[in-house]
């Protein structure tokens, strides 16, 4: 039997055939990613679910940001890391501030937000804030690291917080590189169900169409997850005819950097604005 989802997901469960999800990836905005400016626009602009990066900086402050290093983005050299938040303060991207994550928390308090963690520091530090904000139902915590997953999980625990095993109390989480892998090679063995009882302790898969050679995103991995009650996210998808393909497979959210293109998608399917 199919576990309760966390409220996360609750709009998009498989076997409520729910409303396909759209992300703003970064905030759908190449120019400003990342940016409170970028994430406040795209919410106005329909998007619930914001899609962003978070890393630590040397005296341990959550920033939305994407990179190791600064360089390609913005204004300031260097890794990340190896600044404090001070000497951040003065940086930007496109224009806009650098955010810490707490700020965006407090600033888009409807929002729901997809956060990919890009150092271990991370984890811990998402747990803190998730128990400070009570915000199990606005975050889903991602990383291509399944052991990120796993030890914010396990902060989670040494803060206190009541982790369900599932259902609306539950704080959502999707698989990393390691626990895909396993869905598409054992997949076809039948043991998707299997791995997501007793393996992978995961909500959904949020995926590329393809890795390298492999192409991830099939009818039948779809129907795989579906039977086992992972929903299928797929990023970054821009083109309006991929996204209309997607849909038709039975795929459960669409991250783009198009805001534009897959909202005029959406409307056209009667499913926007999602805000």
């Amino acid at each position: 039997m199919n576990r309760p989802a966390p409220a996360y997901l609750a709009d998009s469960v498989p076997a409520r055939r729910g409303l396909p999800l759209a992300f703003a990836h970064r905030g759908a905005d190449v120019g400003r990613e990342n940016s409170l400016a970028a994430f406040r626009a795209a919410h106005e602009a329909g998007f619930a679910y914001l899609e962003l990066d978070v890393r630590t900086t040397a005296d341990g402050e959550l920033v939305v940001f994407h990179d190791e290093t600064l360089e390609r983005v913005t204004t300031g050299r260097g890794r990340l890391q190896d600044h404090a938040w001070e000497r951040l303060e003065e940086v930007t991207v496109g224009g806009e501030p650098l955010l810490r994550c707490a700020d965006l928390l407090t600033a888009l308090p409807e929002a729901r937000l997809n956060v990919d963690l890009k150092d271990a520091a991370a984890a811990p530090a998402m747990a803190r804030l998730l128990v400070e904000h009570e915000a199990w139902d606005r975050i889903l915590v991602a990383s291509f690291h399944d052991a990120r997953r796993r030890l914010f999980r396990r902060a989670l625990a040494e803060l206190g917080h009541p982790e369900r095993a599932y259902g609306p109390g539950r704080v959502a989480t999707s698989g990393g590189a390691a626990a895909i892998a396993a869905l598409v090679a054992l997949g076809p063995l039948g043991l998707t169900s299997w791995l997501r009882r007793h393996a992978l302790d995961i909500d959904c898969v949020q995926v590329p169409v393809r890795h390298g050679r492999v192409r991830v995103v099939t009818a039948d991995f779809v129907r795989r997850c579906h039977d086992a009650g992972l929903p299928v996210h797929v990023w970054v998808i821009d083109e309006p005819d991929e996204i209309e393909r997607l849909l038709d497979l039975g795929v459960d959210g669409i991250m783009t950097d198009r805001a534009d293109v897959l909202a005029d998608v959406f409307t056209t399917r009667g499913i926007w604005p999602q805000r």
